[in-house]
């Protein structure tokens, strides 16, 4: 199989990961990577062809050392027991192509994984072999993200978090139970182990810097995982609480949502599995929700229980998270705009972290009209439900609706279910 061809099967068996993203790194070819006459700058970016945090769309050369696998994941288009070309990837190969790639600015840096095709240490041996090609023979100081093989010796990980910006190990399903029945070969107290050892080098690092500031930096952009949504029968509850512990004991910069992609379409890997569901297509809307609740966790310091709980399970198809919560706590508004705290601020849908920050500066010199909140950023067409100015709702209209919680739904309802990218304006 000549390299074209490679690319072609590598690069498409590697588009089902969603855990990588460049954002948050900040280290240059002139910091620590590559070193004198390097190339490369690892600024903060983010996942190929896709949106960053703030709000740059990206690209990175995104493949799979090798799609031959030992695993045979229902859900995995890679299965041992799909019927699809296989192929590898020599490290050799990968550094010229990323370099090539590079210096035509085709990408701004490079995501690693691979299927399982021997030991776990081995396959880690590769892509680290990659990468610390990359760095101190080719003098690449670009954006490196590689996948953590869940089950390699600690000696790796801390190895990979020297030569990659990034990290990840998937965790893939919600729960062990699902794991169990779905991919069999995989362990999840063996993929928290990875995270572990990740996260715990990452703080001993940071010690490390604070005390000798020549010391090497490890991972610099943290690590993400990613959950598989729609392939087991998990609610978002579940999913949510899960992210949310993640967050806290692995100090996560990211958990990616990956809408089930049914591999037994055509082209898919061949007869659909018996213990996937039978739908038609992935869905992208409730991925598109859990990324927005997942929002609320990272930056709007909702907790978990906050956003779903026992009685409601499942995320609302037809409104953002912030919206249905408001709505089910009629309680907590208005909240009077000239008056309400940082965290007040933060409830009203319409209102962002930036707007909520914008607002409390402009408030130290002026009293705040309707004119003028939507002028800091507010989404005014949702936030004007919710707030009063100097104690008056925007208008007679606006009040009249916010009295009766059912006439804000249907006012506020994505009935259509539009808008199925990571919304990048604030809610």
């Amino acid at each position: 199989m000549d390299l074209g061809e490679k690319i072609s099967l590598l690069a498409g068996a590697a588009k089902y990961d969603a855990s990588c993203a460049s954002s948050g790194s900040g280290i240059s070819a002139g910091n620590g990577r590559g070193g004198e006459g390097s190339f490369g700058f690892s600024l903060p970016a983010g996942v190929c062809h896709s949106w960053t945090e703030d709000g740059r769309c990206v690209s990175l050369l995104k493949v799979l050392y090798s799609n031959v696998c030992r695993f045979d994941c229902a859900y995995c288009v890679n299965r041992a027991s799909a019927d699809t070309k296989r192929s590898s990837f020599t490290v050799d190969e990968l550094v010229e192509l990323t370099v090539e790639f590079y210096r035509r600015n085709y990408i701004e840096g490079l995501f690693l994984s691979s299927g399982i095709f021997a030991d776990p240490d081995t396959v880690m041996e590769k892509l680290i072999a990659t990468a610390r090609k990359l760095r101190t023979e080719r003098g690449y100081g670009g954006y490196i993200h590689l996948k953590i093989i869940p089950g390699s010796g600690e000696k790796l990980i801390r190895e990979a978090g020297l030569w990659a910006d990034r990290l990840s190990a998937n965790i893939e399903l919600p729960t062990e139970k699902s794991l169990h029945r779905l991919a069999p070969q995989k362990s999840g107290k063996v993929i928290f182990s990875a995270m572990e050892e990740v996260s715990e080098t990452g703080r001993e690092n940071e010690e490390d810097r604070r005390r000798i500031k020549s010391a090497p930096v490890f991972a610099p952009a943290g690590q993400s995982t990613q959950l598989i949504v729609g392939a087991s029968g998990e609610d978002d509850r579940q999913i949510i609480s899960l992210s949310s512990s993640l967050y806290r004991k692995f100090a996560l910069r990211r958990v990616y949502y990956s809408a089930f992609t049914p591999v037994g379409l055509p082209g898919l890997g061949g007869i659909p599995d018996s213990r996937l569901p039978d739908i038609p297509g992935p869905p992208l809307l409730r991925e598109h929700r859990l990324y927005q609740a997942d929002w609320l966790l990272r930056f709007y310091h909702f907790s978990a229980h906050e956003i779903l709980d026992d009685a409601s399970p499942f995320l609302d198809p037809h409104l953002d998270p912030k919206t249905a919560w408001a709505i089910k706590h009629p309680d907590f508004f208005p909240v009077e705009i000239n008056r309400a705290s940082y965290e007040e601020l933060l409830r009203v849908p319409g209102v962002g972290a930036k707007t909520a920050r914008r607002v409390l500066e402009a408030r130290r010199s002026r009293t705040l009209s309707f004119d003028g909140l939507r002028r800091l950023g507010a989404v005014v067409k949702r936030a004007r439900y919710f707030i009063t100015l100097s104690g008056a709702f925007p208008d007679r209209d606006s009040q009249k609706i916010a009295e009766d919680p059912g006439r804000i739904r249907r006012v506020l309802s994505d009935r259509d279910g539009a808008g199925l990218q990571l919304p990048l304006f604030e809610f």
